[in-house]
């Protein structure tokens, strides 16, 4: 390791520009741990990545070499990777150990292909959190209210208020450096002499609070001054309340702990922390409803107890509380993820008087956000927000809000610490009939980027592919994917497992997951609640997620509750396994697989001949679920067993893979073995010859079959063609499905590049349909096929999975089957017709940087425009079977050979245009 000073780094940075030819590439889009200058990071040896653009994009064949990366501290240089002879863009930090508390920047520089030395990248940044559990100086403080949960089984409303906090102390001078570390269970906001800290809502993301809680890091020392200054917290109840979070040693009420060192020129450190020197007081806002299954709720805004500059230098806070001490046993970690954030503001499109003087208001579509509605009446009055997404119920799911008018008798709502979820918002006790512009929203997400558009020659699929992406938004909320976003916010694997690679093919989601991921490292080994629902006895008091431990997963995380089955536990296996294919995410790997090795070995305890068994209590060995008409459990059923059992040899062979790929290679095999066992187990049992399918013949379970590889070479050819026979002939050309099924369905075809049968079931208008749901008025996916189910959401995660198809199979972006991360991939023309799709265009900006396939068949002529970023390759696969008559420009694209009606070129970095017969 070498180390240099501020003059010589200069002096590099400075000297690719003078000396030799260009560089013809350079380094962008820098990030640490896959997040954009994060902070607060407790990450011994973060990931530093980067993407690279071409100086000239008219040019071919830009590619890196090598890599160099300078990190400095305080101005000063602290690590020098030297010269790294590697094209990959992610390099682990391997320098001195890094300390808690301080602000690193870091810039890199790379080789091209020519050995051409690039400029420095413009300088990025990460800061560090607090490493060790002792240097947390911070008490846990709350208000000394209590949630009475005993009248929240009676689905009575919230007893307490959401708290102000206050801390005044003494500055001698501004300081340089401050990063205020705060921790809640209960959302949060901040607040430094007066001023709100921070575009995050609805912060921090959401975790399992029965064992850890998750910290942001704040950068505040521009809101600092000489003298006295004024740190405010107000709490949101929310989390603090949720049953399944209920420990002995935490209380039923919103705390938080937090602690800045503020760092002066002279190396000195003042501390400010949370202590029992701290003031609160109830401020005007309360959680409605009781954080619970189809009582999430709403907010009550009481106008009349406003108290103007609560967190400002000049108030009193004399008349305050102090703080009450609390002893929680949670562990501490960085948030990892992107906050919650504000996006684009929804105006309302209608009003309907009603008969008996209220108002509904039309927001034009379904949506997740915070309503800002201004309202007028009488002084005191209380006005009520009944939110819907039915267009004939006043309210769905018990989400509403409240405000409660001052003495001038008009105000501005807006939600604070939980949210909307709906089209609708009946109003009720206005005195002046409103304006349309009196309402407004604005829609609420995880603010990961978005790494894709696409568009096609299909209406119905391009309102599709922006319905699913829309749904989805709703629907990542806290770090993690909601089922549904009003009933009941759970974390569902099954959900997961069929909506992930549609999100990862089109945003940024690796912190995202990883997050997630340690969410179910946190619940392994304790049950579900399904057991307990009913039972006021048990939900809800201490310790009704039981801890048993061993590998048993409950069906949701980080929030226990709610029913599943293998499918839904085995997300454990699937996510990190479609992490590393996706963004060559190795740790994730590591860091998982002894959560994987337990969940197999908690499955193949319930196994009997070679079999997966029937296990849990009611709700906890589901099959597929939902499909079209479903209405009964399936946790009983032979074509359940069959599903979940082919699901375990998916669990298996996909756990085997990652074995491989950590070098465990007497692991992989002996889940190889495992899974070539239970598949003969699965054909004996399961088998009907007559029929060529397995079990009740089933889209699912043929599907499922397939994807495990349980027919035998003999027989395959003849299970596909039941397959394809099962959607064409007895269903039309229509899916009937769930959301397990239709998952493990649509990820065979698309592996195997049945497009044609996918392209039936995604363009059909009737029901059971996609279709049906875009003619029925639908704004977002449905839970169910079925439009009027009752105590069904019409926000959901169920039939997500076609938004990865869109971008996979009709953009024809694809991960190469034998290079993870998408520096080699494929673009692959969909052998459709033109009468059914004419064109198709993505803009899909990879880890690697921006990918486009955009391909348009027109006089029976196929032209597509391929862009491979630096340092890529890509194989394209053209629907033509002689290579005659195919022209490419320019002519740089290496044919490889003809495979199965396609011609096979192999292209670098560049922009390629193809034309083919």
């Amino acid at each position: 390791m070498k180390k240099i000073s501020s003059i010589v780094f200069c002096f590099l940075f400075l000297a690719s520009s003078v000396f030799g030819q260009q560089c013809s590439i350079r380094p962008e889009r820098l990030q640490c741990e896959s997040l954009v200058n994060p902070l607060g990071i407790d990450v011994a040896s973060p990931r530093l990545s980067w993407i690279l653009a071409a100086e000239n994009p008219a040019d071919y064949g830009q590619r890196q070499t090598a890599a160099r990366i300078l990190v400095r501290r305080d101005l000063e240089e602290f690590w020098d990777s030297g010269w790294i002879e590697s094209p990959e863009m992610r390099v682990e930090y391997s320098g001195p150990e890094l300390e808690s508390d301080r602000k690193y920047s870091w810039s890199v520089q790379v080789r091209d292909e020519n050995d051409n030395v690039s400029d420095w990248s413009e300088p990025a940044f990460w800061s560090t959190g607090l490493y060790l559990p002792a240097e947390w100086a911070a008490k846990w403080l709350g208000s000394d209210q209590q949630f009475d949960r005993e009248a929240g089984i009676k689905k009575t409303d919230n007893n307490i208020d959401d708290p102000w906090f206050r801390k005044t102390f003494e500055l001698k001078e501004k300081p340089t450096q401050a990063f205020l570390f705060l921790a809640s269970v209960g959302y949060h906001e901040l607040y430094v002499n007066g001023k709100r800290i921070g575009e995050g809502v609805l912060a921090p993301c959401v975790s399992d609070h029965s064992r850890r809680a998750r910290y942001i890091a704040y950068d505040i020392a521009q809101e600092l001054r000489p003298g006295r200054n004024v740190i405010g917290v107000w709490l949101g109840t929310s989390w603090s309340i949720y049953a399944p979070y209920a420990t002995e040693d935490k209380p039923r009420t919103p705390i938080f702990l937090a602690q800045v060192d503020c760092r002066f020129a002279d190396g000195k450190t003042v501390r400010v922390a949370t202590d029992g020197t701290w003031k609160t007081t109830p401020s005007p806002n309360r959680l409605l409803g009781t954080w619970d299954f189809g009582n999430m709720g709403g907010e009550l805004y009481d106008a009349g107890k406003e108290v103007a500059d609560w967190s400002g230098l000049g108030f009193d806070d004399s008349g305050w509380k102090t703080a009450s001490i609390y002893s929680p046993k949670l562990a501490l970690s960085a948030q990892t993820v992107q906050q919650n954030r504000l996006f684009e503001e929804i105006k309302a499109a209608a009003i309907e008087k009603k008969e008996n003087g209220d108002y509904r208001i039309d927001m034009g579509r379904n949506f997740v956000g915070w309503l800002q509605f201004d309202l007028r009446g009488e002084p005191g009055k209380k006005i009520e927000l009944l939110s819907s997404e039915s267009e004939s119920l006043p309210n769905t799911f018990r989400i509403r809000n409240a405000y409660i008018l001052g003495p001038s008798g008009k105000g501005t709502f807006c939600n604070r610490f939980n949210y909307h979820s709906g089209r609708w918002v009946l109003v009720k006790g206005l005195t002046e009939e409103p304006r349309l512009e009196n309402f407004r929203a604005r829609m609420i997400r995880t603010d990961f980027p978005r790494s894709t558009s696409f568009v096609c020659s299909s209406d119905l699929q391009n309102w599709l592919y922006e319905t699913i992406c829309w749904t989805f938004e709703n629907l990542a909320l806290g770090g993690y994917v909601v089922d549904c976003p009003q009933r009941e916010r759970m974390g569902y694997g099954g959900d997961a497992h069929a909506t992930s690679e549609t999100g990862m093919f089109n945003y940024d989601l690796e912190a995202f997951y990883c997050k997630w991921l340690q969410d179910w490292r946190d619940v392994q080994g304790h049950e579900g609640l399904w057991k307990n629902l009913n039972d006021p006895k048990v939900i809800g008091t201490v310790g009704s997620m039981r801890e048993l431990g061993g590998g048993i997963l409950p069906q949701t995380a980080p929030t226990y509750f709610g029913g599943g089955g293998p499918a839904w536990g085995g997300i454990c296996v699937t996510l990190p396994w479609f992490l590393y294919r996706h963004y060559e995410n190795v740790r994730v790997l590591e860091e998982d697989f002894e959560m994987i090795e337990k969940w197999l070995a908690f499955l193949e305890s319930h196994t009997k001949d070679d079999l997966l068994q029937r296990y849990g209590g009611e709700w906890d060995f589901l099959g597929d679920w939902l499909w079209p008409g479903a209405y009964e459990m399936n946790n009983d059923s032979p074509e359940t067993l069959c599903l979940n059992n082919s699901y375990f040899v998916f669990n298996l062979q996909t756990a085997a893979k990652i074995a491989t790929v950590l070098g465990k290679t007497e692991q992989a095999a002996k889940w190889n073995d495992r899974a070539d066992v239970v598949r003969k187990a699965i054909h004996a049992r399961f088998f009907v010859p007559e029929k060529s399918s397995y079990s009740d013949g089933s889209m699912a379970n043929l599907a499922a079959a397939l994807l495990a590889e349980v027919p035998s070479a003999e027989v395959r050819e003849k299970v596909i063609r039941s397959l394809e026979e099962e959607i064409l002939v007895p269903r039309k050309g229509h899916i009937f499905a769930g959301i397990t099924g239709g998952a493990l369905l649509f990820k065979y075809l698309r592996e195997t590049d049945r497009h044609d049968l996918i392209y039936s079931m995604v363009s059909q208008e009737d029901y059971p349909s996609w279709g049906f749901m875009r003619n029925n008025g639908a704004t977002t996916l449905w839970e169910a096929w079925e439009k009027d189910r009752p105590g069904h959401s019409l926000l959901h995660s169920s039939y997500l999975y076609p938004g990865a198809w869109h971008i996979e199979g009709l953009a024809g972006i694809k991960r190469d089957p034998d290079s993870p991360g998408f520096r080699r991939f494929v673009v692959r023309v969909p052998n459709l017709k033109a009468s059914e799709i004419s064109r198709a265009k993505a803009n899909f900006d990879s880890p690697v940087g921006m990918i486009v396939s955009d391909w348009a068949r027109k006089n029976e002529q196929l032209t597509l425009t391929v862009i491979v970023p630096p340092n890529c390759k890509a194989t394209v696969y053209l629907p033509a079977a002689e290579k005659a008559g195919i022209t490419v420009e320019p002519n740089r694209a290496k044919f490889l050979r003809h495979e199965n009606g396609y011609s096979l070129f192999e292209v670098d970095a560049g922009k390629y245009i193809f034309n083919a017969p």
